[in-house]
């Protein structure tokens, strides 16, 4: 996966969390690969909030995100959800 598609399924999990009142972690973390280790899922996490950090105005507009928005989800830790 590139680091849009990326931003796609958070963007996406985020929207179903929210539509819950309860239980909110266990949807998020139900959103993430299955296939990952929990060190591998980190490293994902990592790389892919590193790479939201350089996308181009015309590349946060294809993805649906403000300048903030992907700001805030980038400065994001990788052990955070």
């Amino acid at each position: 996966m590139n680091g849009l598609s990326d931003v796609r399924l958070t963007l996406h999990s985020q929207e179903l969390a929210a539509g819950q009142k309860n239980g909110t972690r266990e949807a998020m973390l139900r959103n993430a690969p299955s296939c990952l280790s929990r060190w591998d899922l980190f490293w994902h996490r990592l790389h892919t909030r590193k790479a939201l950090l350089d996308l181009t105005p015309e590349q946060l507009k294809d993805v649906g995100l403000s300048r903030e928005q992907a700001r805030e989800e980038g400065l994001k830790p990788f052990w955070r959800i």
